[in-house]
């Protein structure tokens, strides 16, 4: 099967089962793994979450013509916050040893104690335990989400393009 010739609904189908997959893959290096997340790799995981969910309903739903981009501007909006999430995180991976910033506090306490605004604050600001680097394959973990925040984007892109011209 030509990934390049399938429908707007098989190819939708397509991303929300490679979501699926990578979010499962996530649970698994957490549980079995013991490769516990940061909180910018759970804010990564929900970029998946909002591109699988836009995925999944415009599979089910497979509308024509105009309306197709209404559900690729909700994969493309998960992807945009993936993309910059991931950056942020090997960004602050590629720091020098003493330049990392230190341990902050974990992310269910940060919801319970501070406002959202400051939330996103902290957690960009980013902490020690977000630098920390443990190859997958060659590649550190958020290395990987951005790879497939960009192939996932672009299958959205030809999806979405293909239908718009009529096949």
């Amino acid at each position: 099967m030509n990934p390049f010739r399938w429908s707007y609904r098989v190819s939708f189908l397509a991303g929300f089962l490679a979501c699926a997959g990578l979010l499962g893959f996530a649970l698994y290096a957490e549980y079995y793994l013991h490769m516990f997340p940061c909180p910018l790799c759970i804010f990564q995981r929900v970029g998946f979450i909002v591109m699988g969910a836009f995925f999944l309903l415009g599979a089910l739903h497979a509308p024509r013509g105009g309306a197709r981009w209404v559900y690729a501007a909700g994969v493309w909006l998960g992807a945009a916050f993936g993309i910059v999430v991931a950056a942020r995180h090997l960004w602050i991976q590629s720091l020098p040893a003493d330049q990392i910033p230190s341990c902050g506090p974990p992310l269910d306490y940060m919801f319970s104690a501070f406002p959202f605004a400051q939330v996103l604050k902290l957690v960009f600001t980013g902490s020690g335990e977000c630098a920390t680097v443990a190859p997958i394959l060659g590649l550190p973990m958020p290395a990987w989400t951005l790879i497939w925040f960009i192939v996932l984007a672009g299958l959205t892109v030809l999806a979405v393009r293909r239908g718009s011209r009529g096949k």
